[in-house]
Order: structure tokens, then sequence, then C-alpha cells
């Protein structure tokens, strides 16, 4: 695994960012954590790529707050941010399925 990033999906809304990154710190030293406000996912940064492996190894499937969550590398954003552009956003574009 290459990155250190990892997406956290269906926790439950009582979990808080605090919760999420004593969880993960059991793998590893955690930079940040961030939950997206009720989304029901959220983010993990560890310090190094190996540990953000192992965390996702061992809790990905696991039930956190009677949610079984999803632990998996996490993808780059789905925009660029452009400093001289008016809007700040430019979406990309996705090849079409064939």
């Amino acid at each position: 695994m290459k990155s250190n990033k990892l997406f956290v999906g269906n926790l439950n809304k009582s979990i808080t960012c605090e919760k999420l990154r004593e969880i993960f710190s059991d793998y590893g030293e955690v930079r940040k954590a961030d939950i997206i406000d009720d989304r029901g996912f959220g983010f993990v940064e560890m310090s190094d790529p190996a540990d953000a492996e192992r965390a996702m190894e061992r809790l990905n499937g696991c039930e956190l707050e009677d949610s079984i969550i999803k632990v998996e590398e996490a993808r780059p954003p789905r925009y660029e941010v452009d400093a001289e552009s008016i809007s700040g956003v430019e979406l990309l574009e996705e090849e079409p399925n064939d």
C-alpha cells in the first residue's frame, strides 16, 4: 500500500473524531482523523503506510458501535482546486464505461 490515508465507511453517527483516532492509534501514529458530518464516513491519515495497511487489514469488517465498518485505501478527490479559476473547483472528466 502506497498511501497512508484510509477511507472509513458505515460509521455509526455516535462515533466522534476522537474515538476514530483512538481506535486507529492501536495500529500506529494517527496524523489526522476526520468524520464527514451526517454522512456516515470519515478519513484517517496514519504516519506510515505500513501502519495504515495493518489497520485496514485488521479493522475492515469489524463491528464498531453496532455498525460493520468498511476500511479501505482512500481514493484521491474527484475535483481539483484551481487558485486562478473563479469557482475554485473543476470537476474531473470521468472515462465512459463501455
